[in-house]
């Protein structure tokens, strides 16, 4: 990502360069190899499954008549008559192909290495592949299509969450001059001359780690968390819960609450100076990732992506805005699918920052 911005960086000097393209491009080739084990470039070759990712996020937050009737003969036809079933089954499709192609090639490789003695489990697939032969043995049902379900939870969750934020992170920072400063101070006084920011120094970048936590109180990941619902008849403070009651837990609201927050639509992260608050479900007036059992389980990896991935933009590059272009006047809309991210894309422009 540091060298395709280094790159574009000279023939866009006016314009800036797109970070929420460079952002979705990282978080993309991170997932691929978590999954697979190796990377492939968004806007590449394998363009037929980047499409048909951006077409499932899209869908995601897509109106669907089911949602709203979920037994009436009206949802149904609602989504047949708009094209959403026609869409799904097409996107549906090319991800089985694409997925069922990894999973044929990769059992075949591990095969041939079990044969040679050389077998060494390297990504998310030989582990699944693995699992799946040893529930196979002990006669369980661990089949392709649970394989599929897992990657799609990945690609799904793993794409957009860590972009989005990191593109908050940057928005935020750069209508915040002096804020921005402080924490590229922190991180290149911690760093030197190294160039450029290793996973294991970001539990020394205290700044950073409360700029995460501001960004994500003012910006969660999703602004309704996953949808609960009680599975059997309960009472809460005189309350009867029926069974397959939904409750929407709207972390947004949470996080901009005037009874838990000073000034809670100010990008403030000194508010986290003394440590009290974390997003690890602990403190329920931040639950940007949820809290109790079904905590997201991919939040340590999120974090610690997006807390990599500022560190680094901020440490090799100061920032400006775009010719003309005051930080009062920045958009600042919303829009929604399966994460809450910027209406519009982040362009920037990026001065190389030269160490001493």
């Amino acid at each position: 990502m540091i060298n395709s911005i280094s790159s574009s960086s000279s023939s866009s000097t006016s314009l800036g360069v797109n970070l929420t393209k460079e952002l979705l491009s990282l978080t993309y080739r991170v997932t691929c190899r978590v999954a697979f084990g190796e990377s492939y470039n968004y806007g590449g070759s394998d363009d037929s499954f980047e499409n048909n990712l951006d077409e499932a996020l899209a869908l995601l937050g897509a109106f669907a008549g089911r949602d709203f009737f979920p037994d009436s003969f009206v949802g149904g036809a609602l989504d047949v008559l708009t094209g959403l079933n026609a869409r799904l089954e097409k996107c549906f499709r090319g991800f089985d192909v694409f997925y069922q192609r990894i999973i044929d090639e990769r059992a075949a490789a591990v095969e041939s290495k079990r044969l040679s003695s050389e077998l060494e489990e390297k990504d998310f697939t030989d582990v699944l592949l693995r699992l799946k032969k040893d529930q196979n043995v002990g006669g369980g049902t661990f089949t392709d299509d649970n394989i599929k379900a897992i990657f799609m939870n990945l690609f799904v969750g793993g794409m957009g969450a860590p972009a989005a934020t990191t593109i908050w992170a940057m928005t935020e920072l750069i209508r915040k001059p002096k804020t921005m400063r402080k924490l590229q101070q922190q991180i290149r006084d911690y760093v030197g001359n190294r160039g450029k920011v290793e996973e294991a120094d970001l539990n020394h970048l205290q700044y950073l780690k409360m700029v995460t936590k501001e960004t994500l109180r003012l910006h969660p990941p999703e602004s309704l968390l996953v949808p609960r619902e009680s599975m059997t008849h309960s009472k809460i403070n005189g309350y009867d819960i029926r069974p397959k009651t939904r409750v929407l837990v709207n972390a947004w609201a949470i996080g901009r609450n005037p009874e838990s927050w000073d000034n809670p639509e100010e990008f403030l992260p000194e508010r986290f100076e003394d440590g009290l608050v974390d997003y690890k479900g602990q403190h329920y007036e931040l639950v940007p990732f949820g809290a109790g059992r079904r905590i997201c389980p991919g939040m340590g990896l999120g974090v610690a992506l997006i807390e990599l991935a500022l560190a680094n933009l901020l440490y090799c590059f100061n920032w400006e805005l775009p010719s003309e272009m005051k930080e009062e006047a920045m958009n600042m809309d919303e829009t929604t699918g399966v994460t809450v991210h910027k209406k519009y894309d982040l362009r920037l422009v990026p001065i190389k920052y030269v160490t001493h």
